[in-house]
């Protein structure tokens, strides 16, 4: 009977072609992705591309806690601060449990973004002098509500909806009443500007007729209405060049989104200012059918303030009866009134959800930041040095790239082939998933990254090295190439799977526990190696099977790697057949 074929199980005859085929299906279905997403080369980060990196730790005061919520409100004012400036393509994100990374991009002044991101919100309460909706969006309806002239139509042509502040003790009935659009706004800014007894600057003067206007105060009303006609709120280039230039004694034009429709607004001075506004918080109405609301306090010169304004207000129609609540130049809310609200207490109903209220009382608590926050590295490349960065980063791994080759075709010769081969498919898979996970998380290549993948070089090479010396083993032991191949494979297989997993293991710590850029080296690190798993099962080892099959491998030329008298091998075992003549030995007495 022949000897068993070892090495030639299962495992062994998979079909290699099918392995082939799988990962060129997976490359070129990934890089069709990437062209079709437009993302052709990995997005750069900050130390590669310019621009300012500035690293912000909270700190938990006034009974604040450091938890995701407020580091989700922190990070999403943060975002709007910085897209305030007009950049488009600027990062803040979360960091760990109580780091915020904002990433400015080249072209920003570094000093503004600093001032912008770190700071208190710039909070203020201004009365409405005009408003309507923006780049041809239609208001949706609100319920209808009883209006206080005949004919008038409901607050639905007002942004503020149903939306009211009362006073929590006598709260007005929820009607209002309501004009089309108001007053014309070159009547409203000249009327807002006319002085007030109170000092509101909303009030038009008490007996006699109003002073004329002086010409300086002319041009800023005509360019201010040029402004407004021209605003589209609709365009974020738009809405990011308003609001936050504007001083708060004087009127200003800026945008706001209420029920998912973006408002154009012209605002007068502010009244109040958000600092001055002690304690907010959303509550539930389970008395009434009001739903969520948020529950204002005034400190004692913030509650006058808000009286006065009011008070003021109540006396016109809708919209020139709201006033809106501006944050970091955007109108978060425009609620109206109908009477003064006294008491340093003020409550803000509508058709609130519990998540929207609990922003809103955010934003009026904290001034929108419900954490401070204290520098801890701010980081500015110019472009210039990035590029110069880019290149050495480049240089580096190329330089690396070529010693790995050196040597293996010095020592592996022909099977430096196989590894040549395999280093190209993961570069390829690398480049590509990189490219794709930009857009997708927001994944930026850095420096320490690029430093990642130089060692990822080592890794890979080093996985096929295992696999190669496994092979020559088995032929210094006198096996030809094809059951060499087979054999080697599951002692190679799992010295690589042990190696891959320290480094991942590591990868992996290294990410979760450090902040900042060194976790751009750590997730590198991680991908590239979970990569060299799948090239040296799917790709590595199918393309050997394939090569034992050829002559040049299989017969052990000199420059194929695989030489059996250069490798010091045994002669190759040879298999004995059982001589076929009568089996000779002990007789069976009872045979006899």
């Amino acid at each position: 009977m022949a000897a068993p074929k070892k090495g030639r199980g299962p495992s062994a005859q998979s079909k290699p072609v099918r392995s082939l085929v799988l990962i060129l299906i997976a490359i070129v279905a990934m890089t069709g992705g990437m062209f079709l997403s437009g993302h052709t080369t990995p997005r750069l980060g900050i130390d590669l591309a310019g621009g300012t990196s500035i690293t912000l730790k909270a700190k938990a005061d006034q009974g604040s806690a450091i938890n995701k919520a407020n580091m989700d409100t922190a990070v999403d004012i943060m975002n709007r601060r910085v897209n305030g400036l007009g950049v488009s393509e600027a990062e803040v994100q979360t960091q760990g449990d109580d780091h915020i990374i904002v990433n400015i991009p080249k072209g920003t002044n570094s000093k503004e973004a600093q001032q912008q991101v770190g700071t208190t919100a710039k909070l203020y309460f201004r009365p409405v002098l005009a408003s309507e909706p923006s780049g041809g969006a239609t208001p949706k309806p609100s319920p209808s509500t009883s209006s206080g002239a005949s004919g008038s139509p409901s607050p639905a042509a007002s942004p503020s909806g149903d939306q009211k502040a009362t006073s929590p003790s006598g709260s007005p009935s929820p009607n209002a009443s309501a004009t089309s659009q108001g007053r014309a706004v070159s009547d409203a800014l000249k009327a807002d500007a006319t002085p007030s007894p109170t000092g509101s600057p909303s009030a038009k003067s008490s007996g006699g007729a109003s002073p004329s206007p002086k010409p300086s105060a002319d041009a800023d009303t005509a360019k201010l209405q040029a402004q407004y006609a021209a605003l589209d709120c609709s365009k974020p280039a738009e809405r990011a060049k308003v609001g936050q230039a504007a001083k708060p004694g004087d009127p200003t034009v800026a945008c706001g989104e209420i029920n998912k429709v973006w408002y154009k607004y012209v605002l007068g001075p502010a009244a109040v200012d958000g600092t001055e506004v002690k304690k907010a918080q959303a509550i539930f109405d389970t008395q009434g059918a009001s739903g969520w609301q948020v529950q204002m306090t005034f400190t004692s010169s913030g509650a006058k303030k808000f009286a006065d304004i009011t008070g003021e207000l109540a006396k016109n129609q809708q919209p020139q009866n709201e006033f809106g609540i501006v944050l970091d130049g955007d109108v978060v809310s425009s609620p109206y009134v109908q009477q003064a609200i006294t008491g340093g207490q003020a409550e803000i109903s509508g058709r609130f959800t519990q998540e929207e209220a609990q922003s809103l009382s955010n934003m009026l608590s904290y001034g929108a930041l419900p954490l401070s926050f204290q520098e801890e590295t701010v980081t500015t490349v110019t472009a210039a040095l990035g590029g110069e960065q880019l290149k050495a980063g480049l240089l580096a791994g190329a330089i690396g790239l070529v010693l790995v080759v050196i040597y293996l075709v010095a020592y592996y010769r022909g099977l430096s082939l196989v590894a040549m081969a395999s280093l190209l498919v993961s570069a390829i898979l690398t480049y590509v998933i990189m490219s794709l996970l930009g857009p997708a998380i927001g994944f930026a290549l850095n420096l320490p990254a690029v430093c990642g993948a130089i060692v990822a070089i080592g890794i890979t090479a080093d996985s096929f090295i295992v696999y190669f010396e496994r092979i020559r083993d088995e032929i210094r032991e006198g096996r030809t190439l094809r059951p060499a191949v087979e054999r080697a494979w599951p002692r190679a297989r799992r010295t690589i799977l042990v190696s891959d997993f320290v480094s991942f293991l590591a990868a992996a710590v290294l990410f979760i526990v450090t902040v900042g850029k060194v976790q751009g080296f750590a997730f590198t690190l991680g991908l590239t190696t979970v990569l060299d798993v799948v090239v040296v099962f799917f790709f590595t080892k199918p393309l050997m099977t394939l090569l034992a099959r050829r002559r040049f491998f299989a017969d052990g030329h000199k420059w194929s790697g695989l030489d059996p008298r250069s490798l010091g091998g045994n002669p190759p075992l040879r298999r004995t057949r059982r001589p076929s003549g009568p089996t000779t030995g002990p007789v069976d007495p009872k045979g006899a």
